[in-house]
């Protein structure tokens, strides 16, 4: 009986209110104007709808949940937040004050807002080349003199620290003499030859060492009988009979982070160069005013055919003192001669790749040796390589790359015996085959 009186009571509260609403709204027209009074009646309007809410009792409909109650209450804050007048725009302070204009007022016409750009994926990936591929001519040619200079400040430091050993002359080469630098960030590579005598030493191919692995040589020495050991200044490095890339490696690892005084040849030079001594590889940091670069140095011997290059590489486990296959002379060079013939943008794709794969978080393992490949093999297979192709070819990059990482098997294009995939783990290959799936559904999002 109390609630029923509660109840009761408030309804004819709710009934004095709605009476002094609508008496409100009556009158409004009056004080208000036309627009004022439909302004003031939508938000009369919400906060009536509120109040009655509010003293309506809860019927047996209302057990069900909350969740009407919220969603109109939400409704109604809408309908309140439309009924908030707009100010109107300020007077603009620059603008001086004139006589009003007693003539008849024309509306300004609102011309409409220019559609958005919509650019193509070619478009966005030329436009990505030119922001972030191109090296500037004057930053090519200041790279090329620092290393140059380089070359010859280590070579005449190599004969004063080691005199007995017969070291060739020290050659920068790599991407930037062949114009396949993919920005600052590509070494340059400073090869230093092992000037090995003629007789005394053979190549043994790495599947018929201990090692059998493919990618390698080992570099036997021979005519022991005639020319016994220590017979020739690079005995000093044998292990088991052949010359040791791993122990040569150490050698020079040690002069150039310990012995070589960088720094008075960096201010010689008017650069900053550090050894980077974290890495397996041997790499030196240069910081110009002007720009950034690493100089990869390079022990090498002559290979089986001519002009191939052996490599002292950081390998692993029984290939520990084998020298490295180098691929790149060869890669460069065919890529030259295809691009030739048609004048196509092979080279200009590999760029394109290294450039984008080099900052993900996933396609940086891939390098330029993979992706290299990957181009040369298209480039053998597809007919045409005129600019307005670009794009296409740079989605068929990716689709390859992504099958060859489903199929865990990427093989060479010089050795098809060796799988360039072999080296990266099983969670490496998931995250690769992951990052190019999204890359093919999203393109613009790789670059």
């Amino acid at each position: 009986m109390a609630e029923f009186s509660q109840n009761q009571s408030k309804r004819r509260d709710g009934e004095v209110l709605g009476g002094a609403v609508d008496f409100l709204l009556a009158n409004a027209r009056l004080v208000l104007g036309v627009g004022g009074a439909a302004v003031l009646g939508i938000a009369t309007l919400a906060v009536k709808r509120l109040i009655d809410r509010a003293t309506s009792p809860r019927d047996e409909d209302d057990a069900k949940g909350d969740a009407p109650c919220l969603e109109d209450s939400w409704q109604d804050l809408s309908l309140l937040k439309a009924t908030q007048p707009v100010p109107p725009p300020a007077p603009s302070l620059s603008a001086p004050e004139g006589p009003a204009d007693t003539g008849p007022q024309t509306s300004p016409q609102l011309s409409s807002p220019a559609p958005p750009l919509c650019l193509t994926f070619q478009e966005k990936l030329l436009a990505f080349e030119r922001d972030h591929v191109t090296m500037p001519g004057a930053h090519v040619s200041l790279a090329k003199q620092l290393a140059g200079d380089i070359a010859l400040e280590l070579q005449a430091y190599l004969r004063n620290k080691f005199p007995d050993l017969p070291f060739g002359a020290l050659v920068p080469g790599g991407p930037l003499y062949e114009g396949l630098q993919a920005g600052a960030a590509d070494p340059v590579r400073l090869l230093v030859p092992l000037a090995l005598e003629p007789g005394l030493w053979s190549l043994v191919a790495g599947l018929d060492t201990v090692a059998q692995d493919p990618r390698c040589w080992a570099v036997r020495r021979t005519q022991l009988e005639f020319r016994p050991r220590g017979s020739s200044p690079w005995d000093r490095f044998l292990v088991g009979g052949y010359l040791s890339s791993r122990v040569l490696l150490e050698l020079l690892r040690k002069a150039l982070t310990a012995s070589v005084n960088w720094p008075a040849i960096g201010s010689l030079l008017g650069c900053l160069i550090r050894p980077r001594v974290a890495s397996d590889e041997l790499l030196l940091e240069v910081q110009h005013e002007c720009l950034e670069l690493t100089v990869a140095v390079l022990l090498t011997v002559a290979g089986a055919q001519d002009g191939d290059l052996l490599l002292a590489w950081p390998l692993e486990g029984l290939a520990g003192n084998l020298w490295l296959q180098d691929w790149y002379p060869a890669e460069a060079a065919r890529l030259r001669a295809l691009d030739e013939q048609d004048a196509g943008t092979r080279r200009r794709l590999l760029l394109l790749l290294c450039t984008v794969c080099r900052g993900h978080p996933a396609l940086w393992r891939l390098g330029r040796d993979r992706l290299a490949q990957v181009v040369l093999h298209l480039g053998e297979q597809e007919a045409d390589w005129a600019e307005e192709a670009l794009g296409e070819h740079f989605l068929q990059a990716l689709e390859l790359l992504l099958g060859s990482v489903e199929q865990a098997s990427l093989p060479s294009h010089f050795n098809r015996g060796v799988n360039l995939l072999d080296g990266l783990r099983e969670e490496e290959i998931d995250d690769l085959g992951f990052a190019l799936y999204r890359g093919l559904q999203a393109p613009e999002g790789l670059l």
